[in-house]
Parts: structure tokens; sequence; C-alpha cells
């Protein structure tokens, strides 16, 4: 009998999910973006928002809620109501660094989630100071082991990927390098290009520029392959095999939303990622469009969880 019930309760919670998918969205959406304006993951949120949101018939609002390795918009994302009017962006931040990093992150990344599907994919360029009398990655590393500590990294913050990725090249690599965390990456890049820093890691989009201009050295691509905006600069795994940091953005409901709400969200954004405007929008950023299922999300999701949290624990970054 216990059984049967739980049958019952299960058809019956599928039915009001459908039927209330099938009226969705009938007001605006609310979309979390776990960074302040300007950033890589405000702009590509705002490229997707603007599309999907013609797609469903409604506005989708973006709200920026920036703080706490982006945990506080993940925090939010995962106590709203599951109806579909409140989602969020996912990136390795918020769903792989700060929940191995902070004791009290104040969700699960995989629990807490309902996956609806990645938007895009951004490598980080390494990007050193022009005093610096390096010019490949290489010779960097050279530069650092002769004198371990001297060298700094700038990032946006303890536990962002601009930490994250320098701790684990120097680990690989066999050198101590400095972190000095900002509050953002905007005072860091200005720390860098003043000399005051060595070294900072940065999405393409707003190192475009600065690259281009000559204000800056980029020594390498910390993605498997050259990017075409700047194919003159080498990965970062032609000297250190198998190294890879990139930035990720996907787009997370919370827990319980119904499957066919989520259905509906992940057509609107894999058809807005399949159109010319949107691709090349993207593109311009530094970042390439990478539409899937649900369920290639949380597989994805699963992996960064793995291999974050591995270095993490590794380099005993876990905060108490």
């Amino acid at each position: 009998m216990r059984s049967l019930a739980l049958l019952f309760s299960i058809a019956l919670n599928f039915c009001a999910g459908a039927a209330q998918a099938e009226t969705y969205p009938s007001r605006p959406i609310t979309l979390l973006v776990p960074a302040a304006a300007g950033g890589g993951n405000d702009t590509v949120s705002r490229v997707v928002a603007e599309k999907m949101g013609k797609l469903l018939g409604q506005q989708i609002v973006i709200e920026n809620r920036p703080g706490a390795g982006g945990s506080l918009a993940a925090r939010q994302v995962a106590r709203s109501e599951p109806d579909g009017y409140t989602i969020g962006i996912g990136n390795p931040a918020v769903l792989a660094i700060a929940p191995a990093m902070l004791p009290n992150v104040g969700y699960d990344p995989v629990k807490d989630f309902a996956p609806v599907g990645m938007i895009a994919a951004s490598p980080h360029i390494i990007l050193i100071n022009n005093f610096i009398p390096a010019k490949t990655l290489t010779e960097f590393i050279a530069l650092a082991k002769a004198e371990p500590g001297k060298y700094t990294f700038a990032s946006g913050g303890a536990g962002s990927p601009a930490h994250l990725g320098p701790e684990l090249l120097a680990s690989i690599a066999g050198i101590k390098l400095t972190h000095v965390p900002y509050k953002g990456t905007g005072p860091a890049i200005a720390d860098l290009l003043g000399g005051h820093v060595s070294m900072t890691y940065s999405s393409l989009p707003p190192a475009l520029g600065l690259v281009r201009d000559g204000k800056v050295r980029p020594i390498a691509i910390a993605s498997p392959k050259r990017s075409t905006l700047l194919p003159d600069v080498p990965t970062a795994s032609e000297t250190l095999p198998g190294y890879e940091s990139t930035q990720r953005y996907g787009i997370i409901a919370p827990a319980h939303t119904p499957p066919a709400i989520v259905a509906k969200l992940n057509a609107a954004l894999r058809e807005a990622l399949g159109t010319d405007d949107v691709k090349s929008r993207v593109a311009a950023e530094g970042a390439e469009t990478t539409p899937g299922s649900p369920q290639d999300y949380a597989a994805d999701i699963a992996n960064e969880v793995a291999k974050w949290g591995k270095v993490i624990r590794q380099l005993g970054l876990k905060a108490e």
C-alpha cells in the first residue's frame, strides 16, 4: 500500500508540474548573476537572457548579486520557490570552489539545484606585467623557481578561479607564488598594469583590449586549445601537459523545479545559443557557446566539483 501511495503521489506531482509548465512563464523571470555588472558573467548572461526572454514571451530580469565568491546569489537561488521564476548563473566558483572552501556556504552544489543547461565556456588567460623579464610561461616559471615567493598573483578574491588557477599552476610547476586578493577583477588588473603585482588570471573579455594595446603581456591560455581571438598565445598545457582552467557559464534553477519547466527553459536556452547573433556576441566576449541538455550540465558540474575539491584539499585551502 505504501508503494502505491508513493507512486500516486509522484504521478500527482508530475501532472501538477506539467500543467504548471503549460502556462509558464506568465510573468517576468529573475536571473541572478553572481558577479557585479560588466564582467564576463554579466555580459554573457545579458546576451542570453535577452534572446531567451523573446523566445519565452516574458522578460528575463537580470539581478547582479556579487559577494562571497558568488555564493550569495547561489544561496538565494537554492532557497527560492522552485517554480522557474528565479533562476541563476552557475560557474565553477559558485558550484565547485565556494562549496569546497567555505565551511558554511549554505547550499549543496549537486542536491540543491536543478541544472538547466550550459551556456558557454571561456578560457582564462595568464597575464604578467610588462616590467617582468619573461616572454613565455616557461621563462616565468624559471624566474619564480630562482626566487621562491617573490612573484605575486592578483585575484578578484580568495576562492575565485583567478585564485585557484594560479595555485594549481604553481603546484604542478613546482614554484611558490604569493597570492594578493582584491575585491574584484578591476582593481586586480589596475595593479597589474602599475607593476604592483606580477601576474593575474583573467577571462578573455576584459583582457583582450589590454593585450592588443600592449599594456599587459599574455604568456598562456589556460584551455586545451588556442583561442581564435589570440592565436599566437600558446596554451599552458603546451608547457604543463594536462593543465586547464576554464570559466564555464550555465543556468541553474532551485532543486525540485518541475522537469517540464526545466525542459522549457533548456529548449529556449538551446534555441538562443543556436542563433547567429548570440553566437557572434558571445564569441566577441572571448567565449564559445556550449549548448547541451540538463543532464550534460549536471555531469559537467560533477566533474568541476571533483576537480576543484581535490585541488583545494591538496593545497590545504579550505577555510576554517
